[in-house]
C-alpha cells in the first residue's frame, strides 16, 4: 500500500486535528539527542506489524557509502549523543560494522535495532562478541514471550530462533546488568489495542523468560502499533481501523508529549531524507525545516532546530495510553 492511500484512509477514520492537539499539550522541540539511522529495508524476516514493509528482497532500498558517509558528517554538527541504527535488519548492511565504529570513535552510544534472528546468520559467526566489545546497546524485537503470540506475527519458527540469540547475548554478557552491554526487548501487542504499562509489563516477562528459559534482560520497552503499512493493511481487512484510531484518539494523554520521539531525534532515511521519526520516515512525510529542501548533504543543525513538526492522524498512536516512541512508553 502507497503512503499516500495510508495517509488517505487513516484521515478518513477521525476528524480530529493531531497538530492542534499537540499544540493544546504544549508541544516545543527540545535539545537533539538521537541521531537515528535507517540504513535500508533489507531483513532477513517479514513480520505481519512490520512498519518498515522491510524483507529478505528488499535490496532496492539500501543505504550508500557516500550516504553513510553524509551522515557522520552531519553528525558532528549537532549535540546528539546517541546513534540509534535500523532497518530493516542494519547488521546486513555491508557498511553496518564501520558505522558502528565510526560512532563508537566519536564517543556516541550505538544502539543496534536487532530482530535477534539475524544473529544466528553464518554470515554474521561473531557479530553479537563484536557488539559487546564495541559496547553496543541491543534493542531487540520480540513481540511477547510465549511462542504462540511470537510466531503469530514472525513466522513459525521465529520464537525458537529469538530464544536460542538472547542465550548467545547472554552467553558473551548481555542483559546481565553491564551498561555496556545493555540488553533491551521491545514488545507490540498483537492485535487492536494498546501496550500494557510498561514496568508491570517488564516484570511479567522478567519472571516468565528466566524461569521457562533461563534468559535474562535488563529493560522493556513497550511499543503501540502504529496504524500504518502492513499494520493498517490488517486494520482494515479485519474491520478494526476504525476502533482502533478511536482507541488511540480516546487515548490520548498529555503527559505522553514531553517523552514524543519527534522532540529530540532526528530520523535519517536510507537514500539520505530527513524525518521527524521513523513513522513519518514509512510515510514519505518529509521533515520540514523553513527555507529550501534539506537532506542529509545539506544538513543544517539550526534549520532543524526551528522546523515545524510535520503531523497527521497516525501520530495518535504516540501519545495513547502511557505513550509510545522508539524508546518505548514515554509516561
Amino acid at each position: 500500500m502507497k503512503s499516500a492511500e495510508q495517509l488517505a484512509i487513516v484521515a478518513s477514520s477521525t476528524t480530529r486535528d493531531f497538530q492542534e492537539t499537540l499544540a493544546n499539550a504544549g508541544w516545543r522541540p527540545a535539545r537533539l539527542e538521537v541521531f537515528q539511522i535507517n540504513v535500508g529495508k533489507l531483513c532477513n524476516m517479514t513480520c505481519r506489524h512490520c512498519h518498515v514493509d522491510a524483507g529478505p528482497t528488499r535490496t532496492d532500498a539500501m543505504m550508500s557509502r557516500d550516504t553513510v558517509e553524509a551522515c557522520l558528517r552531519a553528525l558532528d554538527r549537532t549535540p546528539a549523543e546517541t546513534v540509534d541504527i535500523t532497518g530493516g535488519a542494519p547488521e546486513l548492511h555491508p557498511d553496518f560494522r564501520y558505522l558502528v565504529e565510526e560512532a563508537r570513535r566519536r564517543g556516541k552510544h550505538v544502539i543496534d535495532r536487532c530482530n535477534l534472528s539475524v544473529l544466528l546468520l553464518a554470515r554474521n559467526k561473531g557479530l553479537a562478541e563484536w557488539l559487546g566489545e564495541q559496547h553496543v546497546e541491543i534493542v531487540a524485537s520480540l513481540p511477547h514471550y510465549r511462542k504462540r503470540n511470537t510466531d503469530a506475527q514472525r513466522g513459525e519458527g521465529a520464537f525458537d530462533k529469538s530464544i536460542e540469540a538472547l542465550r548467545l547475548l547472554n552467553a558473551v554478557g548481555y542483559g546481565r546488568g553491564n551498561p555496556e552491554r545493555r540488553l533491551s526487548l521491545m514488545m507490540n501487542p498483537a492485535g487492536a489495542y494498546l501496550a500494557p504499562p510498561q514496568r508491570e509489563l517488564e516484570r511479567e516477562w522478567k519472571t516468565a523468560l528466566d524461569r521457562d528459559f533461563g534468559i535474562a534482560f535488563d529493560r522493556l520497552l513497550a511499543l503501540n502499533n502504529m496504524p500504518i503499512s502492513r499494520f493498517l493493511e490488517w486494520l482494515t481487512e479485519s474491520n478494526n481501523l476504525d476502533s482502533y484510531m478511536a482507541r488511540l484518539i480516546d487515548g490520548f494523554n498529555a503527559d505522553a508529549v514531553a517523552g514524543l520521539m519527534c522532540r529530540n531525534t532526528i530520523s535519517v532515511s536510507w537514500d539520505g531524507r530527513l524525518f521527524d521519526c521513523d513513522f513519518n520516515q514509512m510515510l514519505d512525510l518529509d521533515a520540514a525545516p523553513s527555507g529550501a529542501p534539506m537532506t542529509i548533504e545539506t544538513f543544517d543543525f539550526e534549520r532543524w532546530q526551528a522546523r515545524q513538526v510535520v503531523t497527521r492522524p497516525h501520530c495518535f498512536g504516540c501519545t495513547a495510553g502511557a505513550g509510545s516512541s522508539c524508546g518505548g512508553s514515554t509516561t
